[in-house]
């Protein structure tokens, strides 16, 4: 049994010896990302006052689909600010059905954790936790 090796149009020039699109064997396409959350990524990465968003939070808000809106930051920010006031070093703050690990010495927060994730997470590491 043989098989004729298709090129990859993109690869084969104009012109003579040309593969006809119509026989080629078509190659399945991937799909696209799921479409990032410009608030998350814009706002939230340089914000002047109030707490920071690492990388790795604003990769696990995009694909958790958490959504963070002006309440939730503000809430946010008292967390941490009220976790600095005892002393706390790493907390977890817990916002309606999101919790976000916080190093609050940086004021940054390390990852974000939505409701799903909760049922069996873990969390090390941590010295406080704020319900905010």
């Amino acid at each position: 049994m043989s098989s004729a090796a298709v090129p990859n149009l993109a690869l084969v020039p104009p012109g003579p010896g040309r593969v006809d699109p119509s026989t080629a064997v078509q190659r399945p396409v991937a799909p696209a990302a799921a479409p990032q959350r410009p608030f998350a990524h814009e706002l939230l990465a340089h914000r002047p006052d109030g707490v920071q968003f690492s990388n790795h939070a604003l990769q696990r808000l995009g694909r958790r689909q958490i959504d963070v809106d002006q309440t939730t930051l503000a809430r946010l920010d008292g967390g941490v600010a009220r976790a600095a006031a005892k002393g706390a070093r790493e907390a977890v703050v817990l916002i309606d059905s999101s919790a976000f690990v916080v190093s609050v010495r940086n004021r940054t927060v390390i990852t974000a954790i939505d409701r799903d994730q909760l049922r069996d997470h873990v969390f090390t590491n941590i010295d406080s936790a704020v319900i905010a």
